[in-house]
């Protein structure tokens, strides 16, 4: 979970994307604040508008549903034209598996459960495509190409992976948009989001930028892990990366932990303004002598954000309060600036 990007924030980022940004006057305070929360957040919702010329509606809603019903609205020509950067009408309530596949920001989009107890408008950004959504009404190029920017623009700016993106029907069983394939969009944002923002298909890759970077860290120096605590682990410092538009990370740790015991890992993106994008653990299991133990991250990080690692030791006794001793930390890798 993320705090909200400012208006200044979200306007520069989708910028760097090549998102043709207008901003409608107003659009910096016109939000449902006032309503319910804001934030944090942790995915981006896309939409068809079933209609056309619904900038307006978008923009002043109706009279069950008032305006803003996005953050953002994109015409057919491309244009996307700022709504709202902060609570809008555009989610409703989303079912709990749904989200929470968001927030594990899972590959796999489980079909809805029918309870809905999750505010949607609270955790999500929300665009509106302009679009009839009855299968034969087309998305012109520019239109697709600039609604993938914006999504990729947005998880870029929070470190989220292509997963933090959901078509409305992913998040509830109420509605059937957007029309067009989800998996394909997901595929699309990730292929951005291992390139620059500036890229566009089709250009020649730069041999800078194609070649990688590569990570080489090594620690000796002895570090205890209490039992049930998760600790940030040093190697030649605790910031491991920053700044990458793709990177491959493995950390290689070597523990004096008792057979049967379980050592966990997990990479995180620390922010500057304390908040965090952490990656799914993993778990080894100790051996008689020393336990080798691997953990593997891979994605982009922004220039504002840390790459870190921290692991959390689980004795096989729920009441062994004996802490346990990392020997070696090593860390290798890849990245791309």
């Amino acid at each position: 979970m993320a705090q909200p990007l400012s208006p200044d924030a979200l306007l520069a980022a989708l910028r760097r994307e090549g998102v043709r940004v207008v901003e409608k006057t107003g659009w910096r305070t016109h939000n449902r604040n006032h309503k319910g929360p804001w934030g944090g957040v942790n995915g981006i919702v896309i939409h068809h508008t079933a209609g056309t010329s619904s900038l307006s509606v978008c923009w002043t809603g109706t009279p069950s549903l008032p305006g803003p019903l996005c953050h953002t609205h994109l015409a057919k020509s491309g244009t996307a034209t700022m709504l709202s950067a902060g609570r809008a009408n555009h989610a409703g309530t989303f079912a709990a598996n749904a989200h929470q596949a968001v927030v594990d920001e899972s590959s796999t989009h489980p079909r809805p459960d029918s309870s809905e107890p999750v505010d949607g408008n609270a955790h999500y950004y929300g665009i509106e495509i302009e679009n009839l959504g009855n299968g034969r009404d087309p998305y012109p190029d520019v239109q697709y190409d600039q609604a993938v920017r914006w999504a990729a623009a947005i998880c870029r700016a929070h470190g989220w992976s292509a997963d933090s993106v959901i078509g409305h029907k992913e998040g509830t069983r109420r509605k059937i948009d957007p029309s067009f394939d989800m998996g394909q969009f997901r595929k699309d944002v990730d292929e951005r989001l291992i390139h620059p923002a500036d890229w566009t298909p089709g250009d020649e890759p730069d041999q800078e930028n194609t070649v990688p970077h590569t990570i080489g860290r090594f620690e000796t120096a002895d570090r205890p892990l209490i039992p049930g605590k998760w600790t940030t682990l040093p190697i030649e410092g605790v910031d491991l990366l920053t700044g990458a538009r793709a990177y491959q990370a493995m950390a290689q740790i070597t523990a004096e932990l008792p057979d049967g015991a379980t050592l966990q890992g997990r990479f995180y993106h620390y922010r500057t303004d304390g908040s965090r994008w952490t990656a799914g653990l993993s778990e080894r299991q100790g051996t008689a002598g020393s336990t080798f133990a691997d953990f593997h991250n891979s994605g982009s990080i922004a220039p504002s954000e840390k790459l870190r690692i921290e692991v959390c030791y689980w004795p096989v006794e729920a009441d062994d309060t004996k802490p346990i001793t990392i020997t070696t930390s090593r860390l290798r890798g890849l990245y791309w600036k």
